[in-house]
């Protein structure tokens, strides 16, 4: 339940744009701050529940934008263990608690980070492989499903790749588009997609295709190292945020 509806919406509103700046293809760890930044005032359950049309939405807007530009053989290798994840998480993701999620998440995000600092200099763009398709998609379906923060795995995965910025775009878009719709089916049979909760995702959607915009015009403007620089930064700022909260609420 929203108590305070002005303050909810003051988070709210900044947290779908940010959403649909990584929709369209700009630096998509910002939008990991989604779902904690609306947690400051409603429950992260409800958060979840309430972007989650949104976030389908934004789906169908970048899938149309960036479809001719994708890397299939990583959807092969990241799907499937997508759909596990999605499956685990219907399963045991309301028995976790949600600063430990936060502790994972930022401890993997900032070692990413870091070891991506240490050994750029001298590593080569890396390939597609299926066993670390599958333990990264598997990754970002499960936390996808509880925090729709599934980015950051999907991205451990492919940024070492080091493919263009438009392919890598259009490949989260089809990736987090087919993973998205399929929650919906867990969410629905957990309740979560209740009138209340559908009335302000409805509410909310105006915003959508603002912060989609924003970020295609980015990825279409900006340098492709300006890019990846960009990128690696809010996802270690990120890291440290959740990490941070993680460990805070649990002291």
């Amino acid at each position: 339940m929203i108590f305070d509806i002005n303050l909810f919406y003051f988070v709210a509103i900044p947290a779908v744009i940010l959403y649909g700046v990584a929709k369209g293809g700009f630096a998509g760890p910002i939008a990991v701050v989604g779902v904690p930044l609306m947690s400051i005032v409603v429950s992260p359950l409800q958060a979840a529940a309430i972007m989650l049309p949104i976030l389908c939405l934004q789906d169908v807007i970048a899938v149309l934008s960036y479809r001719r530009k994708f890397h299939y053989k990583n959807l092969q290798t990241l799907l499937p263990g997508a759909l596990l994840g999605i499956i685990a998480g219907t399963l045991w993701f309301r028995y976790l608690s949600d600063d430990l999620i936060r502790i994972f998440i930022g401890i993997i995000s900032i070692a990413f980070v870091l070891n991506y600092l240490i050994i750029k200099e001298s590593i080569r763009p890396l390939k597609v492989s299926y066993l670390r398709g599958t333990l990264f998609g598997s990754l970002s379906g499960f936390i996808s499903f509880g925090i729709h923060a599934g980015g950051i795995p999907f991205n451990m995965y492919m940024y070492p790749q080091k493919l263009d910025q438009k392919v890598l775009a259009g490949t989260a878009a089809i990736f987090f588009a087919i993973v998205n719709y399929i929650k919906v089916i867990p969410y629905f049979l957990l309740g979560q997609l209740n009138f209340e909760n559908l009335i302000t995702s409805l509410i909310l959607m105006p915003f959508a295709p603002l912060g989609f915009l924003i970020g295609y015009y980015l990825t279409h403007r900006v340098n492709e190292r300006l890019f990846y620089s960009v990128a690696y930064l809010c996802l270690f700022f990120v890291g440290l945020k959740l990490l941070y909260e993680g460990i805070v609420n649990i002291l």
